[in-house]
């Protein structure tokens, strides 16, 4: 018999004390291996790092007690079980699936919960398949809601790779995408520096010459974005379009989130023996500097552009793709769908009703 496949996760020297001390834990998705993780702290002060199965995860969003997770075939939402100031098995919050939509495979990358026009808080997502943004429906499997000047009709052929969406004052404003290519895959002959980020509401392509950007974020009046294919992570000056680097990291970059001055970003490395990541400069730039694709987290000082704490994960996960922030999380814990007698034995109701 063959030995069982592992991986192993460790963070650097002062990774524990850095989430002891901002009071928070991470959450992140790993389609690669089909597995959703939480990074905390148990009470013994070591590190916690819970890993539960689902279907291709992939785009992740995060509010106080909801997680909107994107999968293969369709969007869950996990609500937290645990009322405020108690524990569950030592857990200060423990996610359990409630509610999920069938979308069929539509390769469903950024996923938020924003408004669109003038309605309420809805799920938006991006549909990658079909290169645009899109919305749940209880008929269909997704209702559109725009798509990129350059794309000329619907259909599911991913032509530009559609994949990050950046919301500000709660409502979408810019999407990333590798191509403005209207053909089918057309965004493969792209990916060196064909990538474009375009502003939502005038459908203007506000930045161009990109390398597979990923992760837009609005985030102290800035706009970061990862481009991937340099391993570099940065923002676009508002007056001149142009993409700023301001840090190198060892990896494909995939997943971004913000906690006070700081950035914490997801490496992959990059597939080997496949086309969509050969020729890139980021294989370039790691061989000059003597380096190894990184698989983690990294925590990077906004004001200085240092990489201060990081996560690594080693073995058979080789990829993530996106990351979010918990507040006020110690060991946060999930209930995932094999877990079948946790399901079945956790049961709660509504406190604040009487029958």
């Amino acid at each position: 018999m063959g030995k069982k496949a592992s991986f192993e996760i460790f963070g650097s020297q002062q990774f524990i004390d850095w989430l002891n001390t901002e009071k928070l834990s991470l959450a992140f998705t790993t389609y690669q291996s089909n597995r959703l993780f939480f990074i905390g702290i148990k009470p013994d002060g070591s590190l916690s790092a819970t890993m539960r199965t689902f279907d291709r995860p992939m785009g992740l969003f995060a509010t106080a007690d909801r997680l909107t997770l994107a999968t293969r075939y369709q969007v869950w939402q996990l609500e937290n079980m645990v009322e405020k100031g108690q524990l569950f098995k030592d857990r200060d919050k423990m996610y359990v699936p409630r509610r999920s939509w069938m979308t069929g495979q539509l390769d469903i990358h950024d996923i938020v919960q924003a408004q669109w026009g003038d309605n309420s808080q809805q799920v938006i997502f991006v549909n990658t398949l079909f290169d645009c943004l899109a919305t749940l429906s209880d008929r269909y499997s997704f209702t559109p809601l725009w798509k990129p000047p350059f794309i000329s009709k619907l259909a599911p052929e991913e032509r530009c790779h559609l994949n990050g969406l950046a919301i500000v004052e709660g409502k979408p404003a810019y999407v990333t995408a590798c191509g403005q290519s209207d053909v089918v895959d057309g965004w493969r002959d792209q990916r060196q520096n064909g990538g474009c980020v375009i502003d939502v509401s005038s459908k203007e392509i506000i930045a161009t010459e990109l390398s597979m950007p990923h992760s837009p974020r609005f985030y102290q009046d800035k706009l970061w974005l990862l481009n991937s294919g340099k391993g570099e992570f940065g923002y676009l000056d508002s007056k001149t379009g142009k993409f700023q680097p301001v840090t190198f990291c060892a990896g494909y970059l995939r997943g971004m989130t913000f906690w006070k001055n700081y950035a914490i970003v997801g490496l992959s490395r990059p597939r080997e023996r496949e086309q969509t990541f050969s020729g890139l400069v980021l294989q370039e730039r790691l061989a000059a500097k003597g380096a190894t694709a990184f698989c983690g987290l990294q925590v990077i000082n906004l004001d200085t552009g240092d990489i201060v704490h990081w996560l690594r994960i080693e073995g058979i996960i080789v990829e993530l793709y996106d990351v979010v922030v918990l507040p006020g999380v110690r060991h946060p814990g999930c209930i995932g769908l094999q877990e079948t007698d946790e399901l079945r034995r956790v049961a709660t109701r509504d406190l604040s009703v009487e029958v």
